[in-house]
């Protein structure tokens, strides 16, 4: 059989369905383990803010193998390196799962994120050659569900788990799930013609490996840590921030120029997946920056649990995943690039909505809110991604697949921690404001004040004088909550603008329906 001709021999839904459930398990535990650090903080009796180092270690080693897992894939063979990444993340979640102090923990959370972060460009490099071009936005629907529900359901998974198990089950639970799907991989994966030619041909790019380490590990620490240690107010963040900056520049001019280097940025050239790559990090940015603002405004000011808050997000997962496969049957009948439009013109709208937050809003009104933000997200995900790989030769599958994963996680990196910064922000800046209509020189203020300390004065029967200090302390409590309120209000503001720029986008796109071939393929 040609190379054009090449079909794997098992059924490509079933494969689609194996490698995304890996795929699935690695990005649930980007978010699962957030609900779990105070427990773990209290298990290994260690501090909170020491804790969140299981999380940032993950991160940092899972966004340095990203965008190299492309040199991983061809010097091992695909599947190969596919298998050994599931492998061993079975093996070190079982390791987290039982692990005894803080220090053995963070160990196997490094190793966990390095070979995690190898499933998710496998999985879409996998998926763009079984699949024919005309099929791929419906398979692109079951690789949504792992990239787009995942993170949503994690806060929601760990919060229950930790509440009625043990943090540790959260680790544990990935382990039969990785034997199964380690098993099945093996036995339905198989790597293409011109995977297998390509397979071990190589010398080893240390510089820009070095490069892409040293830029995107102290990137994903700044990102982490920024708003802990007050950004950059602190040396250590600014030390990150400029490590950052000098790996990622020299990385850029390094690949770029070197004869092999380690990841191939010959697929930006291609127009429609540069573009794909702007709307995939963008739409990332707003969907992680979304996703933790609203369970952190149900938790801190609405008083919800983890589990509750976490409940506000499933409805809209769930209307995710019934969307996108009847978005799959429509897309071949419309442009896809209008899908795109529609997709940001629409989630900027649903996060403008958010401009009715109110202190004493309901679980119902805000369930809402976020579900109408959700239905937005169905139209993006998949239209985004099949017009990215619309022209990519197949043989840069892999370097593709690697780039795309990376602008979308380093975004949606850059989304939690600029949305989480904002809100401190912006509270800031609402309570200077606010305070300057809290005193005695406002009417408004003086009547309600006084209003207060009577109400105070005849219910409780209490002297004037502690009724004016119970109603004075009713009253700045108000005005925080106002004052935050404000301030969510600013961010999803920001984000509804970020969307609308995104709208244009659209016209820059090929002008191609989903089932309508590829060039280069």
């Amino acid at each position: 059989m040609s190379n054009e001709n090449w079909r794997p021999s098992a059924n490509p839904w079933v494969i689609a369905v194996v490698v995304t459930l890996a795929a699935f398990m690695e990005v649930l535990d980007t978010t699962i383990v957030n609900v779990a650090l105070p427990h773990i903080a209290g298990t290994m009796s260690a501090s909170y803010d020491q804790a969140t180092w299981t999380l940032t270690s993950y991160l940092v080693a899972n966004g340095i193998v990203l965008p190299i897992s492309a040199f991983f894939a061809r010097w091992l063979g695909r599947k190969r390196y596919f298998l050994l990444c599931i492998a061993a993340f079975t093996v070190c979640s079982f390791l987290c799962g039982i692990a005894s102090n803080l220090g053995e923990l963070i160990v196997f959370r490094i190793l966990q994120g390095f070979f995690g972060g190898g499933l998710q460009p496998n999985q879409q490099s996998i998926i763009l050659d079984t699949f024919e071009p005309a099929q791929r936005s419906r398979a692109f629907s079951i690789s949504a569900v792992a990239i787009v529900v995942a993170p949503v359901v994690g806060p929601t998974l760990g919060g229950w788990i930790t509440d009625h198990f043990s943090w540790r089950w959260v680790f544990l639970l990935n382990v039969p799930i990785g034997i199964l799907t380690t098993i099945a991989v093996q036995q339905l994966v198989e790597d293409p013609p011109w995977e297998r030619k390509r397979r071990g041909k190589l010398s080893i790019d240390y510089v820009g490996i070095g490069l892409l380490a040293i830029g995107l590990g102290c990137l994903q620490v700044m990102l982490d840590r920024g708003e802990d240690e007050d950004w950059f107010s602190s040396p250590f963040i600014r030390v990150f921030g400029a490590l950052a900056a000098l790996g990622l520049a020299g990385a850029a001019v390094w690949l770029v120029y070197a004869r092999k280097p380690v990841v191939h940025l010959t697929p930006l050239k291609d127009r429609n997946f540069a573009l794909g790559c702007v709307a995939i990090a963008s739409f990332a940015m707003v969907l992680y920056g979304s996703a933790v603002l609203i369970p952190q405004l149900a938790q801190q000011r609405l008083g919800y649990t983890a589990t509750l808050a976490g409940l506000v997000l499933s409805p809209g997962a769930l209307l995710i995943t019934l969307e996108i496969p009847i978005i799959g049957k429509i897309m071949p009948y419309i442009e896809t690039r209008f899908f795109i439009g529609l997709g940001f013109a629409l989630l900027s709208a649903a996060l403008a909505y958010a401009h009715w937050l109110t202190p004493d809003i309901d679980y119902k009104t805000l369930t809402l809110m976020r579900s109408a933000q959700s239905i937005a997200i169905g139209f993006l995900f998949v239209p985004t991604t099949a017009l990215a790989y619309l022209s990519v030769p197949r043989e840069l599958n892999n370097d593709a697949s690697a780039l795309f994963t990376m602008f979308r996680n380093v975004a949606g990196s850059i989304g939690i921690s600029v949305s989480t910064a904002l809100v401190r922000e912006r509270t800031q800046a609402r309570m200077a404001h606010l305070a300057a209509h809290m005193t005695p020189l406002s009417q408004n203020f003086t009547d309600a004040l006084n209003a207060r300390v009577a109400a105070i004065s005849s219910l409780m029967g209490e002297p004037h004088r502690q009724a004016l200090r119970t109603a004075n302390g009713m009253m700045y409590k108000t005005f925080v909550s106002q004052a935050t309120i404000l301030a969510y209000i600013d961010v999803f503001a920001m984000l509804a603008i970020l969307c609308a720029l995104c709208v244009p986008l659209m016209f820059f796109f090929s002008p191609v329906k989903a089932a309508g071939g590829a060039g280069g393929h």
